[in-house]
């Protein structure tokens, strides 16, 4: 039998709203599917969508969580409030799903929940086609690392960390045992039509680097995550050279946020190259630190090349529509061999192009040549970049089943 992909979103207000909405919605869709993804506005009440989804979803592997502004589909930009799904209708494949609180060790924890989601698709010991993982912001390289240790690089890792409207930390995930504050969730999918994925960011180079010659401690967002300096001199320093002076004067004299003003002029470091052409890992800085550090949502290392980067909305906007098309290319169909998919679009980018929102589910949904899909706004974004595995920012991924 074919794949077949449904997507649903009700932008009601009110969770029981919501939920009675897609309930109707689904009354005339196509029965139960095989797996299910479910992002949300972080307004939403986690109990009453679990609730729903056991109810109307009854063993159904599932992964989820808060999206930052709701969600995105065929449909178009779902608004703050907004719930989505997307349904997988595949009987002849494979779906397994898992969940658990991050802990002390979060490599350990992902190894063991990679684990049993393999058995939970009565596929223990074997190889996914693909990987999907949804988790807290702040572990994401202790996350993947855990996950390699079972799968190395041999599958694709998608996903993302689960935002909320403002970085206040009420963000959650939604897994097979129900809501979670601070745990992942892993997805493994065997799709019997393929399934093909894009990982990539829409930011250039200025031409501007440095190696990183000091790192300091952990800020609270993670190892690796606070650039002490940069060529023997303080990061904030160097990088506000980078950017003409135009990181906020209290924050430079005193520490303090950055996320908003660096959104537009990312740092990143190389991740290969193919054919002269460099490929890189974006690293959003967040703060400046007592220290004159940067503290960032991804984490460098010691001696690595960090280099300034620059987007502007016209290249966020369509920059979609090329990641969609790269995960047909990787499928080696067309568009009308897509059954649908799933889009992860950075929460900065999302901020960064303000009133062109809707711009961006439009161009999705124009590469997905009106196959469902369902696109949820993360902060920070998980995929492959010239077939490894990693934790980056500021990305844009997308997946597509074949039919």
């Amino acid at each position: 039998m074919a794949v077949a992909v449904e997507s649903y979103v009700s932008a009601r207000g009110s969770t029981a709203d919501a939920v009675a909405d897609l309930d109707a919605q689904l009354s005339r869709g196509g029965g139960t599917p095989h797996f299910a993804f479910v992002f949300y506005g972080q307004c939403h009440d986690d109990a009453v969508i679990d609730g729903f989804l056991r109810a109307r979803l009854p063993g159904v592997p599932l992964v989820g969580g808060t999206s930052c502004a709701g969600v995105m589909s065929d449909h178009g930009l779902g608004g703050a409030d907004s719930l989505g799904l997307l349904l997988v209708h595949d009987p002849d494949g494979a779906y397994g799903s898992a969940a658990a609180p991050l802990g002390d060790d979060a490599s350990d924890t992902a190894q063991q929940t990679l684990t049993r989601a393999l058995a939970s698709a009565d596929a223990a010991g074997e190889l996914p086609e693909l990987i999907w993982v949804y988790q807290s912001p702040g572990q994401e390289e202790a996350v993947i690392a855990g996950l390699r240790r079972v799968v190395g690089d041999r599958c694709p890792i998608i996903g993302g960390s689960s935002a909320d409207d403002d970085v206040s930390g009420v963000w959650r995930q939604m897994g097979p045992d129900g809501p979670m504050r601070n745990g992942v969730v892993v997805g493994v999918l065997f799709p019997s039509g393929g399934v093909g994925f894009g990982f990539q960011g829409g930011y250039e180079p200025t031409g501007e680097h440095g190696v990183v010659t000091e790192l300091g401690d952990d800020t609270g967002q993670g190892v690796g995550r606070h650039i002490l300096t940069i060529d023997d001199a303080p990061a904030a320093e160097v990088y506000n050279g980078w950017l003409g002076g135009t990181l906020p004067a209290d924050a430079m004299e005193h520490g303090g946020p950055i996320l908003e003003a660096t959104t537009s002029t990312p740092l990143a470091v190389g991740a290969g190259s193919v054919e002269g052409v460099t490929y890189y890992q974006l690293i959003h800085p967040e703060a400046i630190t007592p220290q004159k550090g940067l503290a960032t949502f991804a984490a460098v290392e010691r001696g690595a090349r960090v280099h300034g980067m620059r987007g502007n909305r016209d290249h966020l906007v369509t920059r979609v529509g090329r990641v969609v098309s790269t995960a047909q290319s990787s499928l080696h169909v067309g568009a009308n061999d897509v059954a649908g998919g799933i889009v992860v679009y950075c929460a900065g980018c999302l901020l960064a192009v303000g009133d062109r929102a809707p711009e961006v589910a439009d161009t999705a949904r124009q590469s997905f040549g009106d196959a469902p899909f369902l696109g949820s706004f993360t902060f920070g974004e998980q995929g492959t970049i010239l077939d490894r595995n990693l934790h980056a920012n500021l990305m844009i991924s997308a997946v597509v089943f074949g039919r």
